[in-house]
């Protein structure tokens, strides 16, 4: 599919900006999960991001990102948002760089405030329910692949049920250094497709896993965190270990999932080294 020839596309560009003559250039980004597209128009830059039906992610949903955005309008937390329609969300573009992995890790204290900052706003009514989560990627996933290990991990979860939370509210759920942006000396939270409402340690516990964190950054993203959100900081780290196994099924039936879609080698390295993690946690 080309962008600027998909006209389900082009017709939301002229309904959200019916002023401007052109539909804009299009340049194409890298994405993972779907096709995402820059748009440069007269008065204005937008970013595009389309939901592949033939390839589901467990999790992504474009209309629930949009909804979700639409709440956060007011916060000034997230990217401006201005329509969804035939499965294409339309967003304002976020100026600023991203960062580098040692710029995330020097920026621990204030990845720490933003994630503060957007667990105080209201739930949205979207909860993030693990276990259907990691039911939905073993249904996704090829017969051939479904390995007992996969299974025994899957089923010893569901035994032991999901953690109560210890609070509730908003999560962004991909929290890593290409997807905070630093613009006029903020950070900025962009790529919402994961977010849903859940527990803040569950939150805490990705960004942990998701960013391979040693013991001492973990600590202190915790009680800057902590600090902040008046948790005793314990009570976090006990939380933040009883998600850890479902955090560790989820990243290794994410990669075992794009590799399965995608075909990449890089994919099938990481899920190798994912269902290791795995069985470490038994």
């Amino acid at each position: 599919m080309s962008y600027s020839t998909d006209p389900a596309l082009d017709k939301l560009i002229c309904q959200r900006f019916p002023a401007e003559q052109s539909a804009g250039s299009f340049f194409p980004l890298a994405g993972l999960t779907g096709l995402t597209t820059k748009i440069e128009r007269e008065n204005s830059t937008l970013l595009a991001r389309y939901q592949r039906k033939a390839q589901p992610i467990p999790g992504v949903d474009r209309h629930r990102e949009y909804r979700i955005l639409r709440k956060l309008t007011a916060s000034n937390l997230a990217p401006a948002v201005y329509g969804y329609a035939d499965n294409w969300l339309l967003l304002g573009w976020q100026p600023g760089a991203a960062l580098s992995e040692k710029a995330f890790l020097a920026a621990l204290p204030r990845v720490a405030h933003s994630l503060a900052s957007l667990h105080r706003q209201a739930p949205t009514g979207y909860p993030l329910q693990m276990q259907k989560l990691l039911e939905r990627y073993w249904q996704l996933s090829q017969p051939e692949r479904r390995h007992c290990g996969w299974l025994r991990a899957l089923r010893r979860l569901q035994r032991k049920g999901e953690p109560k939370p210890l609070r509730y509210a908003l999560l962004h759920m991909d929290v890593h250094p290409g997807n905070i942006v630093q613009c006029d000396g903020r950070l900025r939270l962009i790529d919402w497709e994961y977010a849903s409402d859940g527990d803040v340690a569950l939150e805490l516990a990705a960004v942990i896993a998701g960013n391979g964190l040693d013991k001492e950054n973990s600590l202190a993203l915790i009680n800057h965190y902590a600090a902040l959100q008046h948790i005793d900081a314990s009570l976090l780290l006990r939380q933040i270990a009883r998600w850890q196994p479902w955090l560790a099924l989820l990243m290794a039936s994410w990669y075992e999932l794009r590799w399965q879609q995608s075909g990449e080698k890089t994919f099938f390295t990481l899920a190798a080294q994912a269902w290791q993690r795995v069985d470490d946690k038994r």
